[in-house]
């Protein structure tokens, strides 16, 4: 790919390996050198040649990249540069050494074991901190942004081997006057994990998103996504219309705390439902944490070493996912 040639010679930075591939591009693990020996693992996400060339993948790539250049958090992936080289756009991001929320369930499905309960609440309240701050994040002139993520899944989810929760892929976000693509024309996210006012076409605002984080939550529990569906379609309607268990019937060690919370993340009616993702975080850490002492970055740290197999905590998968266009 004649571009990664250019960005490995003009902008110093060495492609150590390819780490994921999407519909819209590549990311790779890379080396960025600087004067004295210096070395930064990052990631470079590079659009493919042939999107690049598309001015609506543009303003996708480009919008993504703009959203995401002052969402400085710990439970957010950072984004360090923009760059266009070769007719090709790419985005330099934060590596982050671990696995994502879907490899962490899959690798219990293959050892037919169940994510502990406290593991999984305290993996989506760090998800819920993330939101907390994306959500309300304004301009430099005070305005609210108006985020909403709107691709809340565990692929989005990455969790570091030091026990980090980072949300990743803003790739089909919106914001105030920043990538609002035609709500009631395009469904923006994936089937399983929508909202029901995305899946029905309806303009979302930050309570969309807390829908899918209770979808991840039960997933992670359950080790498995109770909407999902073969058919794409049957997986909308199941959004929509399919009756809401009680989880605790499903696991039993879902006590009635964290049902409730459950129950309320997965109201369809989003007045009824949670109305910030700061009350998701307020209550899962009561939930948490009201009886003492409760899990750490540093425990879930060692449980997914432990899980993996890891020992020197070497960086192994990739840090963010490359977008895919929305739904048409």
């Amino acid at each position: 790919m004649p571009a990664i040639t250019q960005i490995v010679n003009e902008l110093k930075y060495e492609m150590v390996r390819q780490i994921a591939e999407g519909g819209m591009g590549v990311v790779y693990e890379a080396h960025q050198h600087g004067a004295g020996q210096f070395r930064k693992t990052v990631a470079v996400k590079l659009i493919r040649e042939e999107y690049s060339a598309i001015p609506e993948f543009q303003k996708n790539f480009i919008g993504e990249a703009r959203l995401v250049a002052d969402l400085i958090h710990t439970n957010i992936v950072q984004t360090y540069h923009l760059g266009r080289i070769g007719g090709q756009y790419f985005m330099v991001m934060e590596y982050v050494g671990g696995q994502n929320v879907e490899q962490f369930i899959e690798k219990h499905r293959r050892l037919e074991r169940l994510v502990p309960v406290d593991l999984a609440a305290f993996i989506v309240s760090r998800v819920a901190r993330g939101l907390t701050y994306a959500h309300q994040k304004s301009d430099p002139e005070g305005h609210p942004l108006n985020i909403v993520h709107r691709d809340i899944g565990p692929k989005n989810v990455l969790i570091a081997y030091e026990g980090d929760v980072k949300l990743t892929d803003f790739g089909i976000a919106k914001a105030f006057n920043l990538m609002y693509n035609e709500e009631g024309k395009v469904i923006a996210g994936k089937d399983e994990y929508l909202s029901p006012e995305q899946a029905n076409y309806a303009v979302t605002d930050a309570r969309a998103d807390l829908f899918p984080l209770g979808i991840v939550l039960t997933e992670i529990l359950l080790g498995r996504n109770i909407f999902r569906n073969p058919d794409r379609a049957q997986s909308r309607r199941n959004i929509l219309a399919m009756p809401i268990p009680r989880f605790s019937t499903l696991r039993p060690d879902i006590d009635e705390r964290l049902e409730a919370i459950i129950q309320k993340t997965l109201q369809r009616d989003r007045d009824l439902r949670y109305q910030s993702a700061a009350e998701v975080l307020n209550d899962l850490e009561i939930y948490l944490y009201s009886h003492g002492y409760g899990p750490t970055n540093e425990k879930l740290g060692t449980y997914l070493r432990d899980l993996f197999g890891v020992r020197d905590r070497q960086p192994s998968v990739a840090p963010a996912s490359v977008s895919h266009p929305p739904d048409q």
